[in-house]
């Protein structure tokens, strides 16, 4: 791959990964503080929609493509010995794919799978929601954290590779 194609690319990946993280930050900043002021059959019931929701969305893609991605991306760059991006894009890899990808798998979805296999908005998710926004919110913000820093990684990285080419 040419040293232009490849700034461009990692160009694109860094802002891939900053527009996930902009929909984290979302969440963390004002859906899931709304959705927790709203009353409990509310906030459960908009978060159980907004969770069956997902499965058909361009986030997905974004949040799932850019794993595979990440890490043939952090793969390839273990390869150039001495390059200066190297760690740049090493460092990206493993906050997307260890802080994104495994925090939202590990944590996120299985709770987001308890929800919904209530009734929308019924007894047992009311009962639920305010456990689910304590233990859910945490993880979004590391989730925010990671996607933003793999962004910058990726950013950083093409600017020194644009610096040596």
């Amino acid at each position: 791959m040419n040293s232009e194609l490849a700034v461009w690319s990692l160009l694109v990946l860094g802002m891939v990964s900053a527009m996930v993280a902009g929909v984290f930050l979302t969440f963390s900043d004002l859906v899931m503080p709304s959705l927790r002021r709203a009353n409990t059959a509310a906030g459960s019931e908009a978060m159980q929609i907004i969770n069956r929701t997902v499965y058909r969305s361009v986030f997905l893609v974004l949040l799932m493509g850019t794993v595979p991605v990440s890490a043939a991306v952090a793969v390839s760059a273990s390869m150039l010995v001495g390059a200066v991006a190297v760690p740049w894009l090493v460092a990206a890899a493993i906050l997307y794919v260890f802080g994104v990808f495994g925090t939202t798998v590990v944590g996120n979805v299985p709770m987001n799978q308890t929800l919904d296999r209530m009734s929308l908005a019924g007894a047992e998710a009311q009962a639920y929601w305010p456990d689910y926004v304590r233990g859910w919110m945490p993880l979004n913000h590391l989730r925010t954290f990671a996607s933003a820093a793999a962004a910058a990684c990726y950013m950083i990285a093409a600017v020194l590779l644009a610096q040596a080419g």
